[in-house]
């Protein structure tokens, strides 16, 4: 880690901004709704963050000239908009607003550097929109430095009070790579809720090997070995979180997908790559991105330099 990541880490550690993502569409609106909530819970600072391109605007004028109509907000009228929002959800909190002039996503991904947590939502106008993950928001989640928090149009637009009452977390096999859990853990002591802790198994195919009176044991090992990782990752978690611990065979993704439905909050974690740039987003995130029925965090593990 570099003198810059590690400045970075002590100003998220001390309380940075939440930063949110908007771009004056309803569910940004909803989104920087939902950021407000989380920000106070947090007693820190919101930042609201408009990036776009110059290009768009002076088109929008070009449209105006020729008398075709423009839809394209005005950036002060958008991150005001979600600022005036904010304000009147918690009069007591500390609103900054920015407009950035270049693309979204290099714009939100700089904003996480010193941010605790960035929170960006997705536009969902039709069946298949809403179940499909916005380019930005995708791309934020894969590169960011801090737990992105995603949210979809149908998902609730506060983060208080609780609607179903707990946070759901994806523990993997890598036991060592607990910032996910910590995360979660903060997020459930926050809101008063019972963090669940679910780690998925599977018995490979290959097993038993033909023996029909050797079917229980191999199954039996892998479901003791999920429970023993399970555990191991929740060790160090402080004694006032109210944990409740579930093995499941099956897919990761269909485990926490399934959990989603009564969750508040999905945490998994996401590993850094010797070699690779960014976040390499695996097959559980990428489904629990697109498909989760509550807001999704994926919380960054510290890189591992080559």
């Amino acid at each position: 880690m570099n003198t810059a990541d590690e400045n970075a880490a002590v100003e998220r550690a001390l309380g940075g901004p939440l930063v949110v993502g908007v771009d004056g569409s309803e569910p940004s609106l909803r989104a920087a709704d939902w950021a407000a909530d989380e920000a106070a819970l947090r007693g820190v600072p919101l930042r609201v963050v408009y990036a776009c391109l110059w290009d768009r605007y002076e088109g929008a004028a070009l449209a105006r000239d020729i008398g075709e109509p423009t839809e394209l907000p005005l950036p002060q009228n958008v991150v005001g908009a979600a600022a005036e929002r904010a304000r009147a959800r918690h009069p007591g909190l500390r609103v900054t607003v920015d407009v950035v002039f270049e693309e979204p996503e290099n714009a939100l991904v700089r904003a996480a550097r010193n941010a605790s947590a960035l929170i960006v939502g997705t536009r969902g106008r039709s069946g298949l929109a809403e179940r499909l993950l916005g380019s930005v928001s995708l791309t934020v989640a894969a590169h960011a430095d801090c737990p992105v928090i995603v949210l979809r149009a149908s998902h609730d637009n506060q983060a208080t009070p609780p609607v179903r009452g707990r946070v759901v977390v994806g523990v993997g096999e890598d036991t060592k790579e607990s910032e996910a859990v910590r995360f979660a853990a903060e997020e459930a002591r926050r809101r008063g809720v019972p963090l669940e802790a679910v780690r998925a198994w599977r018995c490979p195919a290959h097993e038993p090997g033909g023996y029909p009176l050797m079917v229980g044991e191999p199954t039996r090992q892998h479901e003791e070995q999920a429970v023993e990782e399970l555990e191991a990752a929740l060790r160090d978690l402080p004694a006032d979180v109210d944990v409740r611990r579930r093995t499941v065979e099956g897919h990761a993704r269909r485990a926490l997908l399934d959990a989603s439905h009564s969750a508040d909050l999905l945490v998994v974690g996401a590993s850094r790559r010797k070699g690779h740039l960014g976040l390499q987003l695996g097959r559980t995130a990428h489904a629990v991105l697109h498909h989760s029925a509550c807001p999704v965090a994926i919380v960054p593990h510290p890189r591992h330099d080559a």
